[in-house]
């Protein structure tokens, strides 16, 4: 499961204007979701919010659905790092996190770690297609985490 982060929570109004921003009914599992996905410091699977919301009552088919909702209204981003496993994390506006960024994943215990978008620099971007220049694709990098390296 994905690490917490230890900064102060946003209130629950917070949450509910933001799903309204968004064009959707605050209710009780989507704010769940979004509390689990603000608190992660890695993106986290359907799996994994299952396991942390399920004791608050929520199933696996509401998690799913709710996460479905956010992603179509853009509060959220799906991403598939090469397993196979949706992962979703909250969409930042913060300057590390802007838009897309590139990902880490441990190739020995599978570990996913954000990175900033400023790690992965391109010096040229000459022949390849627009959408590199723009930023527009997914970058996804494989290796040993420092724990299993």
């Amino acid at each position: 499961m994905a690490a917490r982060k230890n900064a102060t929570q946003p209130k629950l109004t917070d949450y509910q204007d933001r799903l309204r921003s968004a064009g959707l009914r605050s209710t009780s599992p989507r704010v769940a979701v979004l509390r689990e996905l603000e608190s992660a410091t890695s993106p986290l699977s359907h799996a994994d919010l299952v396991d942390a919301l399920g004791e608050e009552g929520y199933d696996r088919v509401t998690i799913y659905r709710n996460l479905t909702d956010l992603t179509e209204a853009g509060l959220v981003v799906r991403a598939d790092l090469g397993d196979h496993v949706w992962r979703f994390e909250l969409k930042r506006e913060e300057k590390s996190h802007q838009g897309t960024h590139p990902h880490f994943t441990c190739t020995d215990c599978g570990t996913v770690a954000c990175l900033p978008s400023e790690s992965v620099r391109l010096t040229s971007t000459k022949g390849a297609p627009k959408s590199v220049a723009a930023r527009s694709v997914d970058i996804q990098l494989r290796g040993l985490c420092d724990r299993c390296g």
